[in-house]
């Protein structure tokens, strides 16, 4: 598929704008975690506990890891317009869809990981 290389950057900003999202997203449900375990410490609750710690630890290395794709992606566009800045505005570029398909992925991975979070919060709260 081609686009032009403005629309390449406004997808990159959007993806990073979205990732700075979740990572604040993780902030806040790291506090909310913190709150719940300070009122409870049932043995299932301690297990579950461990789970939500380990995988807000992997999705924030996972936005760590996209951020640093798309960062890198976004970099060859901005040498594109360096080097020809006169046709960047109307010029299309072949581009695959590798850091889009990664970031619905983990929007995707992260939805469920916030229902299924949302859920023992009901639960033990």
């Amino acid at each position: 598929m081609k686009t032009t290389i403005y629309s390449q950057h406004f997808d990159h900003t959007e993806w990073l704008s979205k990732l700075n999202f979740y990572k604040d997203e993780l902030h806040v449900l790291n506090g909310r975690l913190e709150e719940i375990t300070k009122k409870n410490n049932h043995k299932d609750f301690l297990r579950d506990v461990e789970h939500f710690q380990n995988q807000f630890m992997i999705q924030e290395k996972n936005i760590q890891d996209l951020s640093h794709v798309v960062k890198a992606s976004e970099k060859m566009v901005k040498n594109e317009i360096a080097a020809h800045p006169v046709a960047s505005d109307h010029r299309k570029k072949e581009v695959t869809s590798k850091e889009k398909d990664m970031v619905e992925s983990f929007e995707k991975h992260f939805n469920a990981l916030r229902v299924e979070f949302k859920d023992f919060a009901a639960k033990w709260m």
